[in-house]
């Protein structure tokens, strides 16, 4: 079967839709026949340039940044077109070539216009505002690059939705955003986890203990607000080590921000970290925390923290809440105090902390498997194919 992936963002471009696009990707060009050859003949197109990124060392063909014509041409040539998100351009291509068609979301751009759900510029959690017909407030959310552009972003969203609306499959990885985002045709696939190759061992807790958060320091992680819990946490004298794993725009406004709030001698900003400075990190930490305030359709961090059994502590955003289930702590998104009193809270009871962690990394080894994710897309095509 000739399998056209279309993912606007790609390798070396860093981020989670990258990382589950490849991984699906390659667990497809792998998957054997019964007569032992391969199954899923597989092109992956991408608007993102290679840079130093060698292609050649994946399983499958890369075309990157094609004109439109070549595009057309590819898709033409398939037999089934999966989309990562709802880009525009390939799902029409694929609806006038009639083609089967699997759209899978990885935000939120067919029910706001910014695709975050977010407000902003106070980064608060929008309600549904688009949704419910309250679509001043949506021009008004998005009115900073100017009305133009504001009803631009309106007015695409109805494009994808009604695009979305006639694809084959609309592909959620969580039940909660396929019945946010309310498409025909929705099914549900989790994103899944490679296993662990080495499980790094945990080591002794750290005295003070660690917190750690990893992600793309932009505002939608909450960074800014988890600052302000650890503020409150310093001020009733708890001691902590929090480690901020990771870069972005960011970065230098949240070090002034720590700075100015006297905390220089408690958070530590690592930049990114990989391989085994990264595991090395978590192997030491005593908890982490996800405080994002919108954005989030899965939740990838909170599942990997969930695989190395590290307790985790996540804002109550429907995705993460899902991900985690019974086997982690909730606090109230976007509320610096209720953070504060459950970090502290686990850092009292390390005990029930760690279990906690232990039953997460079970949960993941149960529902969150890469191999069952790569066996349900290729499910999905193998059923609109024929």
């Amino acid at each position: 079967m000739k399998l056209l992936f279309y993912s606007h963002f790609f390798a070396p471009s860093v981020g989670g839709v990258e990382t589950i696009v490849r991984d699906i990707a390659t667990g497809l060009a792998t998957v054997p026949t019964v007569t032992g050859s391969l199954e899923f003949e597989l092109t992956l197109v991408t608007q993102t340039p290679a840079a130093n990124f060698d292609d050649r060392s994946l399983p499958f063909r890369v075309t990157r940044q094609p004109k439109f014509s070549e595009l057309r041409r590819l898709i033409r040539s398939s037999d089934v077109v999966h989309v990562a998100g709802p880009a525009i351009l390939p799902i029409v291509l694929s609806r006038l070539s009639r083609k089967p068609l699997v759209v899978e979301h990885h935000g939120f751009q067919t029910i706001c216009p910014n695709g975050q759900l977010l407000i902003e510029p106070q980064g608060t959690p929008c309600p549904g505002h688009f949704m419910a017909g309250r679509h001043t407030e949506c021009w008004r959310c998005n009115s900073a690059p100017g009305w133009l552009a504001s009803r631009k972003l309106w007015l695409l969203t109805f494009v994808r939705r009604a695009l979305c609306s006639q694809a084959s499959v609309n592909l959620t990885p969580t039940r909660w955003l396929g019945e946010l985002i309310h498409l025909p045709h929705i099914k549900t696939v989790p994103h899944g986890l490679a296993p662990a190759s080495q499980p790094t061992p945990r080591t002794a807790p750290s005295d003070p203990p660690i917190i750690v958060f990893q992600g793309r320091l932009v505002t939608t992680k909450g960074v800014r607000m988890l600052l302000s819990a650890a503020q409150i946490l310093r001020e009733q004298n708890r001691r902590f080590v929090l480690k901020i794993i990771g870069d972005g725009p960011e970065r230098s406004s949240l070090e002034q921000c720590a700075r100015d709030s006297l905390l220089e001698n408690c958070v530590q900003f690592t930049g990114r970290l990989s391989g085994p400075d990264l595991e090395a990190t978590f192997a030491n930490a005593s908890l982490a925390v996800v405080p994002s305030l919108g954005g989030e359709v899965f939740g990838l961090v909170v599942a990997e923290n969930m695989q190395r059994a590290l307790p985790v502590i996540a804002s109550d955003l429907g995705a993460f809440t899902e991900v985690l289930g019974d086997c982690g702590v909730i606090f109230r998104t976007g509320d610096a105090k209720h953070l504060a009193e459950a970090i502290d809270s686990a850092l009292t009871n390390p005990d029930a902390a760690s279990e906690l962690g232990r039953r997460a990394a079970r949960r993941v080894d149960e529902q969150f498997s890469q191999r069952v994710m790569v066996e349900a897309h290729a499910a999905v095509y193998r059923h609109i194919a024929h």
